[in-house]
């Protein structure tokens, strides 16, 4: 009997154990990724191993989700990261260059290799034929240092795909009736691994929503295979070389199949407040909106941005809604700069926001008390937006636009526009880091080598003054990152064990 896909890349990456459904697997970990809301603590885990390097293949950080606040805890996690990424050899991504899954796919992702992010959306990865999980900040440590990604032997649902897509039916739409059909708790235990004719007519950033969106299945991953869609794509980034076909075997078994044809899909709509509350869009027309909001690690490709533009275009916002739009990356947004669709986009009314997670998060631009919001997020659960009474639904850009441009819930077909045809290009913006950091070292900015720092910090050995007394400057302006964290006691902060008042 054939292997499914997922079979068969598990097991090119056991470490250890049974591949029996439930069974404790041991992985092999390729890659990593954190992002600054879980990053600071992965990182303060890996450092006490005491490891020099990072033994992955590729491990980046990611500055994409505290990026906007007030005071400067952040700014300082940021700088901590920074060092710790140009100390052990982790790339670094800089605040503004984009969403983690977004650049990921762009910059680093290899279909084939395993994946492990602190990040529930990571099994984006999936989109290019990647063997991603999300898991949390101990997990990626560890694989930075080498060690086994545990996880219970999951079973493998295939979701076949006959038929295309209609004009303004979309890769999110396909995803809300998975959601539809299984519920927010049908991924259990499950791989979701994706397959069928219609599967061609999907290009990498359509599969990658369909990934992102599995983690709201609770799904341990998706996948899709690796074919001549994700060749033309990493082609595209200047990444041809890191292309390796990838399927499962024909007589393949699975332990459950649904079928979706997509001639018969139609727009859908997640309603408040679970992403499984699906109904057509149809259903709700009229509902008024108050604001509208494009973007997320599911929705904030070059191509979900050029359809958004393509619909903008000559047209303008409805007074009653407030929109806005975040580019995945700052490839994104400086290709929608390039090509005229960005001055539509902001032509219309709409706001731009930066190339971050943003109100995904809860992250800036809540709606109104009481409002109505469409997003083409993942998730909307109450009180997510940062407005506990808002009410929040997940809809495709399309469905998102039409809804900004009526001021109520509109099937993006009753607008009466031409259909929307978006080709990726044949080659994206590739641009280096700007700032000359490629994660391997940062020894000539820092004027003295990893080495002395560690002679210095576990030893007490530094013969040069000078370089002692940098270190000891940046080390006291990091220290209360090792500290305990301060108990409240009505409110007010208690005095820690060594005594130490960090509120002086």
């Amino acid at each position: 009997m054939g292997k499914t896909l997922t079979e068969k890349l598990i097991a090119a990456h056991l470490v250890s154990g049974s591949m029996e459904p439930g069974a404790e697997v041991a992985l092999r970990i390729d890659q990593t990724l954190t992002q600054d809301a879980t990053g600071t603590m992965a990182y303060l885990e890996f450092e006490s191993m005491g490891i020099d390097r990072v033994k992955t293949k590729r491990s980046v950080a990611y500055i994409d989700h505290n990026t906007l606040q007030s005071g400067f805890e952040n700014a300082d996690d940021h700088r901590y990261i920074q060092s710790v990424a140009a100390k052990h050899g982790i790339w670094f991504s800089r605040p503004g260059n984009g969403i983690c899954h977004q650049v990921h796919l762009e910059r680093f992702g290899v279909p084939g290799q395993t994946l492990i992010g602190s990040d529930s959306h990571t099994p984006t990865g999936g989109g290019i034929g990647m063997l991603a999980f999300g898991a949390g900040g101990m997990d990626v440590a560890v694989a930075m240092g080498g060690g086994a990604y545990y996880i219970p032997m999951p079973k493998v649902i295939k979701v076949e795909l006959t038929g295309a897509l209609r004009p303004f039916v979309t890769a999110k739409d396909i995803s809300l009736e998975v959601l539809r059909l299984l519920s927010v708790k049908g991924g259990v235990g499950h791989v979701m691994e994706w397959g069928g004719p219609g599967i061609a007519g999907l290009s990498v950033p359509e599969r990658a929503t369909i990934t992102n969106m599995g983690t709201e299945l609770r799904a341990t991953t998706s996948i899709f295979p690796s074919d001549e869609v994700t060749r033309a794509f990493l082609k595209a980034q200047g990444r041809e070389a890191d292309f390796t076909p990838l399927s499962a075997d024909p007589d393949a078994a699975y332990d459950r199949i649904i079928h979706i044809d997509l001639d018969t899909l139609e727009p859908l709509i997640a309603c408040p407040h679970m992403p499984d509350k699906v109904v057509p869009v149809r259903s709700l027309k009229g509902v008024k909106v108050d604001q509208v909001c494009v973007g997320s690690c599911t929705n904030s490709s070059l191509y979900d941005l050029l359809k958004t533009a393509a619909m903008l275009k000559g047209r303008t916002v409805a007074p009653s809604v407030s929109m806005s739009v975040s580019p995945g990356s700052r490839q994104v947004l400086t290709m929608l700069a390039n090509c005229g669709a960005l001055s539509d986009i902001l032509a219309s009314g709409a706001r731009l926001l930066e190339c971050a997670c943003g109100p995904c998060i809860g992250m800036g631009f809540s709606p109104n008390s009481g409002g109505v919001s469409l997003r083409t997020f993942n998730r909307n659960f109450e009180g997510r937006s940062g407005t506990a009474d808002a009410k929040v639904y997940l809809v495709s850009p399309e469905t998102a636009v039409a809804a900004a441009l009526t001021g109520e819930i509109t099937d993006p077909r009753d607008l009466g526009l031409d259909a929307l045809y978006v080709d990726l290009p044949e080659r994206f913006l590739i641009k280096p880091p700007s700032d000359g950091l490629t994660g391997l070292t940062d020894e000539d900015n820092l004027g003295f080598s990893y080495h002395a720092v560690n002679e210095y910090i576990r030893r007490g050995v530094c013969p040069d003054e000078a370089v002692r007394e940098k270190i000891d400057r940046m080390h006291r302006a990091s220290r209360f990152k090792f500290q305990t964290l301060p108990v409240y006691h009505n409110g007010l902060p208690m005095v820690i064990e060594d005594g130490t008042d960090y509120y002086k």
